[in-house]
């Protein structure tokens, strides 16, 4: 009797060495994990349900894993039952989303990234200048309505560099961009080099508003592309900065690239004579998923595993202040 023939790998084609590209770093950013552990904390320390107004961040994943918890997602702030806790996420909300808790006697604890919230704050002192505010990001995302909210007189969306020729300003000489914390730094620098084509004097934020971890991770992966025939970004498609991650690796030498939620979602035929795959992952990524595609390549074929890291990244985030509060609080009748 002859053995069971073992089931070859997608890539048994070639002899060539195959590898995996790890871009570090990769996954969680410090102001997801901070709302992340905010959500958990909550549930720790006043017991489920908590309430979470919108995604906490954008991934299947730890949503469904908060939602086993005791988290209950809801979209709009009406939904949260009088008298009950509300954590807004890392994205931002308007200022009317607090009112609209504060008429719903709600508790609330506010999640948003300290970089989200610091762009909050340059569009309301750039508004009470009377600046005209050029806001680069993409309709409808969650981030881009919250900072919308702040100065909805003064704010004009500017949605990549082909939106740029629609933009109507007051005054050419008190215009100022700021831009959604989770765009491609390529194209976002492409909208401003054409919005300063038509307002020479466009001024710029005190500091870039793309954040550090986006910049990061855009920063490996184009390394990481310039050596890969394959790029598999994990994370959710209405992450955004996982959804540039794959733009990105393309632009930058990637023959191809997927995005995907998880190993179950890779399709072998993406991998046909492909010998070297770079993996990343967006900054709401938890890295039990990375893991799991790594072991699902190394079951065909991709075994070694190379970390390619042109940046370090040590930034951490305390709690949100209501939660550090009665934590402390707890803490303290505990030892008393």
């Amino acid at each position: 009797m002859s053995a069971t023939p073992s089931r070859p790998s997608v890539a048994a084609a070639t002899d060539e060495r195959r590898r995996v590209l790890l871009a570090a770093p990769r996954g969680y950013c410090a102001g997801v994990d901070r709302a992340v552990i905010a959500v958990e904390q909550a549930l720790e320390q006043y017991g489920a349900p908590i309430y979470v107004r919108h995604e906490i961040v954008h991934n299947k994943y730890v949503v469904k894993t908060l939602e086993k918890k005791g988290a209950v997602f809801v979209e709009e702030t009406e939904e949260v039952p009088e008298g009950e806790i509300v954590i807004f996420s890392a994205h931002g909300v308007a200022p009317q989303v607090h009112e609209e808790a504060e008429r719903g006697k709600l508790a609330t604890i506010d999640a948003t990234c300290p970089l989200v919230t610091k762009v909050h704050k340059e569009a309301v002192r750039f508004a009470k200048e009377d600046y005209d505010i050029l806001l680069i990001g993409h309709e409808g995302h969650e981030e881009v309505i919250g900072t919308s909210g702040e100065a909805p007189e003064h704010i004009t969306l500017v949605d990549g560099p082909k939106d740029v020729s629609n933009v109507e300003v007051r005054d050419p000489e008190k215009v100022v961009w700021l831009s959604q914390t989770t765009l491609s730094v390529d194209e976002t620098m492409e909208t401003v080099d054409a919005l300063k084509g038509r307002y020479p004097n466009l001024l710029s934020p005190p500091s870039d508003d793309i954040c550090y971890a986006t910049q990061n991770r855009q920063t490996a992966i184009k390394q990481v592309a310039a050596d890969a025939d394959f790029v598999l970004v994990v994370g959710s498609k209405n992450s955004s900065n996982s959804v540039r991650l794959v733009e990105t690796a393309i632009a930058h030498g990637a023959k191809d690239g997927r995005l995907v939620d998880g190993a179950d979602e890779i399709e072998e035929a993406w991998l046909e004579g492909v010998t070297t795959i770079g993996l990343s992952s967006g900054a709401s990524v938890p890295d039990v998923l990375v893991d799991g595609v790594l072991e699902w390549l190394a079951e065909r074929g991709w075994e070694d595993v190379e970390i390619v890291q042109p940046v370090e990244e040590r930034m951490q985030f305390s709690l949100p202040k209501e939660l550090r509060r009665d934590l402390r609080a707890e803490a303290a009748r505990k030892s008393s």
